[in-house]
């Protein structure tokens, strides 16, 4: 089967979880590559088989050089304890997920190969559509779409859990997409992740140099009071990952000079830390 013909037969089967960015009525049918709501507005399938529901331009700094970098380094194992972590808070039942910021959409696919649920339902959204040609290439049951977190082209309660990995969030938004009982699972980085990195990159004096995540921590409290923080933190083996792609797929290299570029390539690592917090809660 085309790709085409992959992506229109999923968006079929769960037309109701999709809607109109126009006039917010779920799309009704799909009718000549296209996918149309009851008012006539339609959005166009990609030969890959993905929709594209931008309503304005968008220029997303994570080009497709680093986002094929961070492929290699996820298909490595390097977010695994994290995925890990995420599908043990999920029940055995069949869960419709929302990955936010799917990127090149390996954590997702891992998640529904983990949560091995035949009935899970499984969509990823990012702005890059550099990220979601590459995830469109994963060999998986998961759908992945080009989308703006601000205005998610979703129907209301359309899903039972939504991941966020260190991606920025939009909490109404959530709100609304998130059924009753629906879980919201963020990943946030700690002030150890990637610190050997920042220390090879980075001067003591330098802003990068060290990291807090007090402020995402406490915008999240806020929303959710209630909220469980559990640390995951782990040493990773970089000796099965070319260095040069841990250093490309993160943003930290985007602020280093060229003389520390070059140094840290020359040094390189052996092992990295993943020191990161998980933040829970679920919809009343």
């Amino acid at each position: 089967m085309k790709k085409i013909e992959r992506g229109m037969q999923f968006v079929q089967a769960n037309l109701s979880r999709f809607r109109c960015l126009v006039c917010d009525q779920a799309y009704v049918e799909i009718k000549d590559h296209s996918l149309w709501c009851p008012n006539g507005h339609q959005v166009d399938f990609s030969k890959k088989g993905s929709l594209y529901f931008l309503t304005h331009q968008v220029q997303s700094e994570y080009d497709a050089a680093m986002l094929a970098a961070r492929r290699r380094v996820l298909e490595a194992g390097f977010f695994m304890p994290i995925v890990t972590t995420i599908n043990q808070q999920l029940s055995a039942a069949p869960q419709r997920i929302l990955d936010v910021g799917s990127g090149e959409g390996t954590p997702l696919a891992d998640l529904l190969k983990q949560h091995a649920q035949p009935q899970d339902v499984g969509i990823g959204f990012d702005i890059s559509k550099a990220g979601i040609n590459l995830a469109t290439q994963l060999a998986t049951p998961a759908y992945y779409c080009v989308a703006d977190l601000a205005q998610l082209p979703f129907t209301d309660g359309a899903f039972t859990a939504i991941m966020d990995v260190f991606s920025p969030s939009a909490y109404a938004e959530f709100e609304r997409v998130l059924a009753p009982g629906g879980q919201l699972l963020k990943i946030i980085p700690n002030p150890e992740y990637l610190i050997e990195l920042r220390h090879l990159l980075f001067k003591p004096t330098d802003r990068q140099y060290q990291y807090d995540n007090q402020r995402v921590l406490d915008l999240f409290k806020q929303h959710y009071p209630d909220a469980t923080v559990q640390r995951i933190r782990y040493e990773f083996d970089l000796s099965a990952v070319a260095f040069e792609d841990l250093l490309v797929m993160t943003p930290l290299h985007w602020g280093a000079d060229a003389a520390s570029l070059a140094a840290a390539k020359a040094q390189g690592l052996t092992t990295i830390t993943v020191d990161v917090s998980l933040l829970t809660t679920r919809k009343s």
